[in-house]
């Protein structure tokens, strides 16, 4: 591809309905590349799948600005205007649009960690994100020369929803305003270029399906799009199953109000009770409820179906025969993950309908295009921590080996060997070609077979060692295609294999000199000459400490926090230590109240308004004990007072067989404002609390106390705080009648 730079608006145009319309894709060359070099790969001992890969090359994928660094480009390739320059290159006599995707809000994915980001959900991340961020993408994005390229914008995937269904979670509760100011800020800069088309992450149907997490949704959806300067007109669509996996349809499943032998078949344990079955269902139903919240009719659709295929040998053909309910889904469903929650790397994926515009038979979902927002091949996350510069942990979700509790206690799923998510994962894309559905034709032209060795691999070089094992490290080799791994022999014996530059050979004698050579390999099975030899001994002896007696030095520096009614955050400065600390004792006197890994523990479970003396004691692995640090002194806030009948409470229920979520409304109908408040209230029947939002829950048998966030503790006179919560039962779900707020009975 021949790269051009325009340096006027050529083909500039007013902002149209649907983008897509009637529009060509920009097609990422790098993305081509990847896949290209995975035919070769593969091109010797399975030409057909080759060939398919060879024939989905050129489709349309979306570039995601993850990070600072990738809009002037990084090791993961060039930046946005070099996108937008390519854009331009391809794009003939019709318009083209370009998919980018907005990913990059302080505390990024605070209900996951394998897409974590670089931004800290505080204040001075809020400002990188909008000055270091946003502005620059929007500056290069307004240029005159980029008019003629309509720009689709996906606005960070999983944020608003996060905030709709995860508040439970301290993560999510501290990430809360600053998705709120930073979309709609993203919103505002973006909305005000011409040829710019917002889209808002919108989950899918797995997540957001169920009515309470749908209503929740909307209304934040409304609540953000009505703090933009543009209002609704901010956002032009949203799009569902953003790099997710949930199918289109599922043919052998159309109606989810049917009922198996009198039982409705959405109870079964794989759809937990929710209608939306795939996103045809969640799309058509979101569109609907945001309409019907104020959004205009012309609000579009987009699907990622880049990994909602689910072809293959086990895609069923029919629907299922059997009259036992959880037998008959198993068998009817084309979605074959152990959970609809399953999301990393799910192992049986294919690739889904390939990208276009206004796909036919769906009116209901107000569709303006199949989109590839996740670029096939690319990971969702590690499948075991490997560290790394761009703040992306590691999620169990991502270890096929973790029977996740967030999937009922369910195996993941996921692929095994995955690297960090974005990173290219070889396995996956075979796989997701392979059972694309529908099924990708061998139409591609097959590579030529490789038969060029890798180069030499240069400056092997001997590391640390121990009394059986000698590390050893390389400069990487260069090939045709690409080396795959490496083979370290020793005596004309391999002694291990490697896929990156390093090895640590083991089983070795003591105090014995070895020479190593190294020799790297490719995927059509090329083997390199070998490295020049390296000779190394391994280690004579190994000194064996004596005890440890030298206790920690003493913490310091140690202040309490703004404190609750009921806790005092403390913070310290770290001990030393001759080997290493490995905690901290807080004590309130000579009482131990909690202990630590870290320089900060918050003490919880004390008496409002009342004065405590804490002090701090680091410890080692050998049982040693510092001395208590200086004593620092703090007073417990005083519980606010609301005068009896100035409060007015609603609570109503959402019940089905064991469960139910409650909503309630707190109205302060005083002349005053409650500021902090503390909501009580005992369960007649037995029932339970089992996640919350919007609050902090505490219970103790049948007596629930239910407190303010530090956002939401203020209550105008005349205003109302809304809370909700799912909980259990046991058959009955008797509604609580005496409500107190801050000990003052309400109405």
């Amino acid at each position: 591809m021949i790269l051009g730079t325009t340096t006027a608006a050529v083909g500039a145009e007013g902002h149209v309905d649907n983008p897509y319309a009637g529009a060509t894709q920009y097609v990422n060359d790098k993305w081509s590349a990847a896949v290209t070099a995975e035919a070769a790969a593969v091109a010797a001992t399975n030409p057909t799948l080759a060939a398919q890969m060879l024939a989905i090359k050129d489709q349309p994928t979306a570039v995601w600005m993850d990070r600072i660094g990738a809009i002037n480009g990084n090791v993961d390739g060039p930046g946005l205007k070099y996108h937008l320059d390519a854009a331009l290159a391809q794009k003939g006599a019709a318009p083209i649009v370009l998919n980018v995707v907005i990913y990059n809000l302080p505390g990024r994915d605070c209900y996951a960690l394998a897409s974590n980001g670089e931004l800290p959900a505080t204040a001075a991340g809020l400002t990188r994100y909008k000055t270091e961020y946003i502005d620059p993408i929007a500056e290069l994005l307004a240029k005159p020369e980029y008019a003629g390229i309509r720009i689709s914008a996906t606005i960070e995937p999983d944020s608003l929803p996060n905030l709709s269904t995860n508040m439970s979670e301290p993560a999510c509760q501290t990430s809360a305003p600053y998705y709120k100011e930073g979309v709609t800020y993203a919103l505002d800069k973006l909305h005000a270029i011409t040829n710019v088309y917002t889209y808002v992450d919108a989950a899918h149907s797995g997540w957001l399906g169920w009515e309470n997490n749908a209503s929740h949704a909307v209304q934040t959806f409304v609540d953000v799009a009505t703090s933009t300067k543009a209002g609704f007109a901010s956002i032009d669509g949203f799009v569902t199953n953003t790099a997710n996996s949930t199918p289109l349809t599922e043919p052998y499943l159309p109606d989810s109000t049917l009922s198996l032998s009198g039982t409705p078949i959405r109870s079964s344990s794989f759809y937990e009770w929710n209608f939306d079955f795939d996103e045809i269902d969640w799309t058509a139903n979101l569109y609907t409820r945001l309409v019907a919240g104020g959004f205009p009719s012309t609000v579009g659709m987009l699907i990622d179906t880049s990994r909602n295929g689910w072809g293959g040998p086990n895609r069923p053909t029919a629907t299922s025969t059997s009259s036992v309910l959880e037998t008959y889904i198993a068998e009817s469903k084309v979605d074959k993950r152990t959970h609809r929650g399953a999301w990393c790397n799910p192992a049986g994926a294919g690739i889904g309908e390939r990208p276009q515009a206004t796909p036919a038979g769906y009116t209901s979902s107000h569709l303006d295009a199949f989109v590839w927002i996740k670029p096939p091949g690319e990971s969702d996350g590690s499948s075991s921590l490997i560290p790394n510069d761009e703040g992306k942990g590691f999620d169990r979700m991502c270890d096929p080996t973790f029977s996740s509790p967030k999937l009922s206690g369910k195996l993941t799923g996921a692929l095994p060997g995955a690297p960090v998510s974005g990173k290219w994962f070889s396995t996956q894309f075979q796989q997701l070609v392979t059972n694309a559905y529908p099924a990708i034709p061998a139409t591609g032209t097959q590579p030529p077979a490789d038969t060029v060795a890798p180069s030499v691999p240069t400056n092997l070089v001997a590391g640390a060692t121990t009394l059986s094992s000698i590390a050893v490290s390389w400069t990487a080799s260069t090939d045709n295609v690409a080396v795959t791994g490496y083979d370290i022999s020793s005596g004309g014996v391999v002694v291990g294999s490697s896929p990156t530059t390093s090895f640590t050979v083991a089983g070795l004698a003591t105090d014995t000199a070895y020479t190593f050579t190294v020799r790297a390999k490719d995927a059509a099975g090329n083997v390199s000459a070998a490295s020049a030899p390296l000779t190394a001994r391994t280690a004579t002896d190994v000194v064996i400490p004596g005890p440890d007696t030298v206790a920690p030095t003493a913490p310091t520096n140690l202040v309490a926090g703004t404190t609750t009614t009921s806790a005092v955050p403390l913070t310290w400065t770290a001990s030393t230590d001759n080997v290493g600390v490995t905690g901290y004792d807080v004590y309130s006197g000579t009482t131990k109240v909690g202990s630590s890994t870290t320089t900060s523990h918050t003490v919880t479970g004390l008496t409002a308004g009342t004065s405590y003396t804490f002090t701090v004691r680091a410890k080692d692995a050998a049982g040693n004990v510092s001395v208590p640090s200086a004593a620092v002194t703090a007073t417990t806030q005083t519980v606010p007072v609301t005068p009896a009948g100035s409060c007015q409470v609603t609570y109503s229920t959402n019940d089905w067989n064991s469960g139910f979520t409650a909503t309630v409304k707190i109205k302060n109908t005083g002349t005053a404002a409650i500021n902090g408040w503390s909501l009580g209230f005992a369960f007649p029947a037995g029932q339970t609390i089992t996640n919350g939002w919007s609050a902090v829950y505490t219970a103790a048998g049948a007596a629930q106390t239910i407190t303010n966030q530090s956002w939401n503790g203020t209550i105008a006179a005349g205003q109302t705080v809304e809370i909700g919560f799912n909980g259990s039962h046991t058959g009955t779900n008797t509604r609580p009648t005496a409500f107190t707020l801050n000990g003052a009975a309400c109405s």
